[in-house]
């Protein structure tokens, strides 16, 4: 039994009959090759919606999940989750991420590991982010998103409306459209390079089966894809969890 089969369960999913094949092939590339470094660990989820990696982060055995969700809405849905053992460990946060990982760089918060899934393709402002996520002290950062297939190290601005549960908050009161930029593939190189991260893109052509996530091998305009960063010179075989509070 794979890890998500249990989403064909739960009335939230009940109209994405391919949900739980999505997310099994998902968690085999973001979640189960870092295993050994998840275990024990602290782990922030941002844009964490009803919490389900949150919830996998949990049961690949994190001592504590701090999930970030701007919708309360949203994060209402983990308490549908089946196992209360593992949503014990889950503290959802219901604000913006920005201010929510600044009032944490600001309380001495600290977290091994640092999931950004389905988030950079919402928001402006990448840059100021990984600079304050690094002040977290994570020793692995797992990045899934859009990317743009172009050569250069550029960001495509966009508009997104903002009342839609999956799409970006408001960045004014009253907003109907924010505005969004998704970065290229060769902008995360660049941002991951001047923050000292050693940054390794994950090998999604090695999966034969492409069903379910088929926008991992788009030929044209963005495409799903999947990174880890870490501190240059941090290697996963030196990983010993930090010290630090994440309360």
């Amino acid at each position: 039994m794979a890890f998500f089969d249990f989403v064909s369960d739960l009335d939230a999913y009940v109209d994405t009959p391919k949900a739980a094949l999505r997310l099994n092939k998902r968690h085999a590339v973001l979640v189960a090759p870092h295993a050994r470094e998840i275990a024990g660990a602290r782990v922030l989820d941002l844009g964490a919606h009803d919490g389900r990696w949150a919830y996998a982060f949990a049961g690949a055995g994190a001592a504590h999940v701090v999930g970030i969700e701007g919708r309360a809405e949203s994060a209402a849905g983990l308490a549908a989750y089946p196992d209360p053992d593992l949503r014990g460990r889950i503290e959802m946060r219901i604000g913006d991420i920005h201010a929510e990982v600044d009032r944490a760089v600001g309380a001495g918060e600290c977290y091994d590991v640092v999931a950004v899934f389905g988030v950079l393709y919402h928001i402006m402002d990448h840059m100021r982010l990984f600079t304050q996520l690094r002040r977290l002290q994570p020793k692995l950062i797992i990045v899934d998103g859009d990317f743009l297939q172009r050569p250069g190290a550029v960001i495509q601005l966009s508009r997104e409306r903002t009342d839609k549960p999956m799409n970006a908050l408001p960045q004014v009161a009253g907003q109907e459209e924010a505005v969004k930029g998704i970065l290229s593939f060769r902008a995360m190189d660049v941002i991951a390079d001047c923050l000292a991260f050693d940054l390794a893109w994950s090998d999604w052509e090695a999966l034969e089966d492409r069903s379910g996530v088929v926008d991992y091998f788009r030929q044209k305009g963005a495409r799903r894809g999947s990174c880890v960063l870490r501190p240059r010179g941090v290697q996963p075989d030196r990983f010993v969890s930090s010290q630090c509070s994440s309360q």
